[in-house]
Order: C-alpha cells, then sequence, then structure tokens
C-alpha cells in the first residue's frame, strides 16, 4: 500500500506533464488589443550596419545588388563600420610621418565609403572608423599588414599604451579623416593641404568599436581618448553627434557607471549616445532544431542587462540616447573559421528566418523598454568573414530573410508610433510574441513573431479584412508576402515574422 500511494503522485504527475506539453497548447490564442489604452509613444528605430568587406568592393557581384538594398531600405542611423582585418580598407594613414612626407591614402577607402554614403543620402548614418593607426601604439617592433587590401589578418591591432599620452595625435588621425568626407580634405601633420572635393553630411561619428576587445581599454583611459576626439571634430564639424562605447559585451557595469557620469568628462563634451552589442552564440554540438531554443534564451537574458544599463543611463545622464547597433547571430562554426583547414559549413535556410524572427523579437522588447535604435548585424558576412551574420547571399547581394524581416518592421513601425495595451492570450501561447501600436498615420498594427519551428494559429480581435504581411520559410529570400484576411484567424508558419493591419 505504501509503495502505491507514492507511486500514484508520480503518475499524475507524469500524466499532468504531459498534457501541458500536448499538441493542446498549440490551439489558437485569442489576441485582444485595447486600442484606446497607450503604453508609451515608440523611440525606437529599426536599421543596421555596414560592415567593410571586400564583397562590397565595386566590380564584384555583390556591390549592386547589396547597396541597391541599402538604398531601398531607407533606414536612419545606419552605421558604417571600417575594421581591422583589412588594415587598407579601413585605415587612412598606414605610416607614421617620415622624411618629410606623410602616407595619407584613401585610393582603397574612398569607393566603398561614397557609395555607402550615396546610398544612404538624406538620413542620418553613424560612421565608425574603428580601427586607430597601429604605429600610434607602443609595440616592440613594427607591426606589418598586408599589401593586398582584401587580404585579411587578425593581428594588425597589438598594444595597450599609446605613444602620445596625451591622445592628440589619434584625436587629430580622426578629425582629418572626418574632415577629408565633410570638409573638402584636411591639412596633414607637416602642413601639406589635401583635397578630396567631399562635401558629405555626416550626423554622427562613433569613438572606437569594442574596446574592451580591440586593444583591451579601461573604462578611464577610453573616456579620456572620447573627450579628447570630440573636442578635435566639433573644431571643424560643431553640429556633429557622437556616439559613446560600442561595447562588445554588458557584462561589465563599470564602463557605464564611469562613462556616463559626467564628472569624468571636460567641460563642453557631448554624451549623445552610447552603444553596446549582443550576438546569441550556439554551442558547437547544438543541432539547428536545438537552436531556436538557445537564441532566444539568451535574448531573454540580454534583454535583462540591457534593462539594467537602462537604470544606469536614467540615473546619471537620462539625456543620453541608446544605439543598440550590433545584434544578431553568430554561430559556432563561424567563431572556429580562424582555424587551419577549417571549411565553413552549409547554413540552412531556415535560419535566416530564426535569426530574423530574433532580431523582431528585440526590435519589440526594446521598443517596451526605450531604446532609441535597434541596428541589425549585418549587410555582408561570407566565409572566412561571419557569413552567418550577413542580411544578403554572398554570392550575388541579393537580400535574405533576416533583410526583409528588417524591411518590413522598417516600413510599418517606427519612432512616434503609439504602444498600446496587448491582453494576455487566451489560450496563452509564449512561443508566439505580440506587441500593438497605433502608428504616426492612424494604422492599427498588430506584430506577431512565432519563436518556433512550428505553425501556430493567432486569433487577432478586429483583424477581419484586414492586412498580414508576412516573411517565413515560404517566403525565403524573396520579399515579404501580403495577403487579404477572411477573418480574425492569423495562421503563422515557422519562425514568420508578420504584421497584421487592422481594417
Amino acid at each position: 500500500m505504501i509503495e502505491s500511494r507514492l507511486t500514484l503522485p508520480t503518475v499524475l504527475v507524469a500524466v499532468i506533464m504531459c498534457s501541458l506539453t500536448s499538441p493542446a497548447q498549440d490551439q489558437p490564442s485569442r489576441v485582444i488589443v485595447h486600442w484606446d489604452k497607450v503604453i508609451r509613444t515608440s523611440q525606437t528605430t529599426p536599421t543596421l550596419q555596414v560592415v567593410v568587406n571586400p564583397p562590397l568592393q565595386r566590380g564584384t557581384p555583390v556591390h549592386d545588388n547589396a547597396f541597391k538594398s541599402l538604398h531601398d531600405l531607407g533606414a536612419d542611423y545606419v552605421r558604417y563600420v571600417p575594421w581591422l582585418p583589412y588594415p587598407k580598407l579601413g585605415v587612412a594613414e598606414l605610416e607614421p610621418p617620415k622624411d618629410g612626407s606623410t602616407s595619407w591614402d584613401f585610393s582603397a577607402i574612398d569607393p566603398m565609403t561614397i557609395d555607402f554614403l550615396d546610398a544612404t543620402k538624406g538620413h542620418s548614418v553613424i560612421l565608425n572608423f574603428s580601427t586607430i593607426p597601429q604605429w600610434m601604439y607602443k609595440t616592440d617592433k613594427p607591426v606589418t599588414y598586408p599589401a593586398d587590401p582584401n587580404q585579411v589578418t587578425w593581428n594588425y591591432e597589438q598594444g595597450t599604451e599609446l605613444r602620445d599620452p596625451s591622445m592628440k595625435e589619434v584625436a587629430d588621425y580622426f578629425t582629418r579623416l572626418i574632415s577629408w568626407y565633410t570638409q573638402g580634405g584636411f591639412t596633414d601633420e607637416l602642413g601639406k593641404r589635401h583635397e578630396s572635393g567631399h562635401h558629405y553630411s555626416i550626423s554622427h561619428w562613433e569613438v572606437l568599436n569594442e574596446i574592451e576587445f580591440e586593444h583591451q581599454i579601461d573604462a578611464k583611459t577610453y573616456t579620456r581618448l572620447y573627450d579628447e576626439t570630440v573636442l578635435s571634430i566639433k573644431k571643424v564639424q560643431p553640429d556633429m553627434k557622437f556616439v559613446g562605447l560600442a561595447l562588445a559585451m554588458t557584462t561589465d557595469p563599470h564602463y557605464f557607471e564611469y562613462f556616463l557620469d559626467h564628472k569624468n568628462h571636460k567641460p563642453g563634451v557631448p554624451l549623445d549616445f552610447i552603444s553596446y552589442h549582443f550576438y546569441a552564440v550556439p554551442t558547437p554540438d547544438e543541432t539547428p532544431e536545438v537552436e531556436q531554443f538557445t537564441y532566444f534564451d539568451q535574448a531573454d537574458g540580454f534583454l535583462k542587462a540591457v534593462r539594467y544599463v537602462e537604470a544606469i543611463r536614467k540615473r546619471l545622464s537620462p539625456e543620453t540616447k541608446t544605439t543598440i547597433d550590433e545584434l544578431g547571430v553568430i554561430s559556432a562554426d563561424d567563431l572556429a573559421q580562424g582555424e587551419t583547414g577549417h571549411v565553413a559549413r552549409p547554413i540552412e535556410n531556415s535560419y535566416w528566418n530564426l535569426a530574423g524572427a530574433m532580431y523582431a523579437y528585440l526590435f519589440g522588447e526594446m521598443t517596451k523598454i526605450g531604446i532609441d535604435v535597434a541596428g541589425e548585424s549585418q549587410l555582408v558576412g561570407f566565409p572566412t568573414q561571419f557569413p552567418s551574420v550577413s542580411m544578403v547571399d554572398w554570392n550575388n547581394g541579393k537580400p535574405n530573410a533576416r533583410y526583409w524581416v528588417l524591411k518590413l518592421l522598417h516600413d510599418n513601425f517606427g519612432a512616434g508610433d503609439q504602444l498600446v495595451e496587448v491582453e494576455s492570450p487566451t489560450p496563452n501561447n509564449p512561443y508566439v510574441y505580440t506587441i500593438a501600436f497605433v502608428t504616426r498615420d492612424g494604422k492599427k498594427r498588430v506584430l506577431l513573431v512565432n519563436k518556433r519551428d512550428r505553425p501556430f494559429d493567432v486569433s487577432v480581435v478586429g483583424a477581419s479584412a484586414g492586412e498580414v504581411n508576412y516573411v517565413d520559410q515560404t517566403t525565403g529570400f524573396q520579399p515579404p508576402a501580403t495577403a487579404t484576411l477572411s477573418s480574425d484567424n492569423v495562421k503563422l508558419a515557422g519562425y514568420s515574422v508578420a504584421v497584421v493591419t487592422l481594417p
């Protein structure tokens, strides 16, 4: 008898657990929106970053389609990053002044930068020439770099101590660089004028990138370098806005505590924006079926960090805005790309939809939190250079599902929309994310994100005769599909991102 008493509850628990995970849980959920109950006004802009890579050069199969996609998107706050693996594509003065001459050279840098600025003309941009010329750092011996602009190197950035402790040398370098594109040219260290003829409108400059990794810059040193750079650039472009930190991780709150404290800055130094990054990263042994759980779990963990950082920002510098300007997924295979003999694994088409769905979810939650810019990473990646972050096909530059999710969000939501109250769906489906807006032009729209690779039915009250635009595995690398709703019911395919517009 004792044995049977112990066994019965165990059986009941097993039955209950089975029922909780049975298909009954996937019954259609009913979404009711209280359109008159405004939670907050959105201040979140969906956008992306463009990282300088050889496939973006003129004459490649990628160039035309990729830059056309960037232009057609029409996004604001697009981040442009010439970076360390390609010194000749990102550093304009690769050698120190010597024997009465300098090494200033924009011949490899200009084409992509000009194409970027032309594609984003009329929109705000964030330029981040993230790499300090290596010769400005103290090292035991000079650091070499490839003669071929397209040859990758991961050893260009070395040293942790600048040769000029005043930091003026670095600040002047960045000031001359921005002057090349906005002021028609600059005068170099030896008094020689270099004419560019460029007079582009560049609204924002981000000071360095992932500082805790690149040269291992601590908060105090970075703040000093930020101040010197900002004050120097403002002499030639007083209306420039600045972005600070660009942290790879949010694990060390001291960076935010120190940088956002105005008493740690020189007088007149603005704190316009802070920035930081997030990538979901699976373990090497995860299958595509398992990754859907990992990505959204890690996204939830990151959102907790975002709320914590926001508490610091509001306490120390509430006027400062936030751009989270690298959001994406890095596959475990990409992290092994530097190993000898590594061959990139094929990426399943469903992956692009999963990564797109995670970005849409982050965009929705960041809107609730009040983040100003949500930047998807990145326009082009390719084998040996983080292919899993790409938003286009690296063979031809045509957009994949990650790009189309961004365009879907950009075309339907943005800063100024009214975020309104949504009742908890009945029955509750934790795998379908729901958020609703009254847009600036008065449209009533609901964003639905399917976090799982299986279909769900959702009933959006009042949606009948409305419209749904969606990206899923049936649309693939094509633009979002559109359908008229004959009822309130919306069918979501696996990893679908859908925008329902009520009639």
